[in-house]
């Protein structure tokens, strides 16, 4: 398939090929797409249509552009609150009984921390009530959750090799579909495959923004102020493609769903090839951060990310005794010479504009007393950085507490 010059990668997909390697599944349920977001918009708006309007569970703790698939798809977002031990859904507390026609449950593996108990648990009760599991795996690309067989346990796995993601490509991420679907739901499973490959490429535009993305980015830092006034005119003229657009903001999306072009495909190949140093090398930084700092009182880790063995993780998650202090301690970082952040404050990172789309305006906040705690308190740490770095970052935190 050529669409003003590009090719589609459905059928020979790098990347695809790659992931199949990696997770030990065949390269046939493996799709290609531009945007993991998009992906996510394909399956959804396919369960609209084959099982009617209804409700997708998800959690607070995570990015609009998370949120916006099932939005934009027609569904309702109900939010569960999230468990402090692992950053995602509390799947104990999950009362599916609840929930008016639940249509999927989302699995969210924040940071990378992918907890096989909680996981089996949410992936048991979603299935119960007769909904898709649907698996972020944004920050753990390559990685799943596995049942005690080590059998993938979602229906359909999301992977992003996306801007601040484990991959260095900026675009690009891949769909899963798990075999099982074809036996539980044959229609929608027939349907979900045929809309992913038959996916069409961007157009020319945007082939040449994504191949520039880097290099604008350099520039742009560069220039300081005016950087960030040029990177907004850029954006506007259509010649910057920013990581969240405006529009994703409220509820939609910027475009319709996008198979990647060749070039987006072979570079998330070549990534996903050096993928295993990537990860031992975040697995030493997360060792550093969890020696130094696991027994601070002040500083709260969830538990699933000082459990052994440690994870590859994207950010290293910490939660300080309040909002000032963690802002506090994010300057401290940034000072020793580590980027932290403050992942998801606000929540719907980075904040959402339109909050009735998100049916924000219909929230009872009593239910998401842990989430909004836990955003209150958030910062997390870079782990793409050597370890005489990290013990300095960690010299500085223990200072400053």
């Amino acid at each position: 398939m050529s669409i003003n010059g590009t090719t589609s990668t459905r059928t020979d997909s790098e990347s695809c090929r790659a992931l199949a390697d990696r997770t030990g599944t065949n390269a046939r349920d493996w799709y290609p797409v531009f945007k993991a977001r998009y992906g996510m918009s394909v399956v959804f708006e396919t369960v609209r249509d084959q099982r009617s309007k209804g409700s997708v569970v998800t959690q607070l703790f995570t990015c609009c552009t998370a949120v916006d698939p099932i939005v934009s798809a027609g569904l309702d977002p109900v939010y569960a609150d999230i468990d402090r031990h692992t950053i995602s859904i509390d799947a104990d507390r999950l009362d599916l009984d609840a929930v008016p026609a639940p249509r999927a449950v989302m699995l969210q593996h924040t940071f990378g921390l992918i907890d096989t108990a909680s996981s089996t648990t949410l992936a048991a009760k979603a299935h119960d009530a007769g909904a898709l599991v649907m698996e972020d795996c944004a920050h753990c690309v390559g990685r799943m959750a596995r049942d005690e067989r080590g059998l993938p346990l979602a229906d359909v796995s999301i992977h992003s090799f996306g801007v601040e993601k484990m991959l260095p490509t900026r675009f690009g991420g891949a769909v899963w579909i798990n075999p099982r679907l074809a036996a539980t739901d044959p229609a929608l499973d027939r349907e979900i495959r045929s809309r992913l490959a038959a996916l069409p490429v961007p157009g020319r535009r945007l082939d040449l923004v994504t191949k520039l993305y880097v290099n604008e980015n350099r520039v742009f830092s560069r220039l300081g102020g005016l950087g960030g006034s040029l990177r907004n005119a850029f954006t506007g003229f259509g010649w910057y493609e920013p990581p969240i657009a405006q529009v994703e903001r409220q509820g939609r999306l910027a475009y319709p769903p996008f198979a990647p072009t060749v070039w987006i495909d072979a570079k998330a190949a070549s990534a996903l090839r050096r993928l295993d140093e990537n990860e031992e090398s975040r697995r030493r930084i997360v060792d550093v951060y969890r020696r130094r700092l696991a027994d601070v009182p002040s500083l709260e880790i969830p538990s699933a990310a000082v459990a052994e063995p440690n994870q590859p993780l994207l950010r290293f998650p910490l939660f300080a005794v309040d909002t000032a202090t963690a802002d506090r301690l994010i300057d401290v970082v940034r000072a020793a010479g580590g980027y932290a952040e403050r992942w998801y404050r606000p929540e719907l990172f980075p904040g959402v504009t339109d909050e009735r789309a998100y049916g924000l305006d219909r929230l009872d906040r009593t239910t998401v007393t842990v989430s909004d705690e836990l955003v209150d308190r958030a910062l997390c740490l870079p782990t793409e950085l050597d370890e005489r770095r990290a013990e300095s970052i960690c010299d500085a935190l223990l200072a400053a507490v």
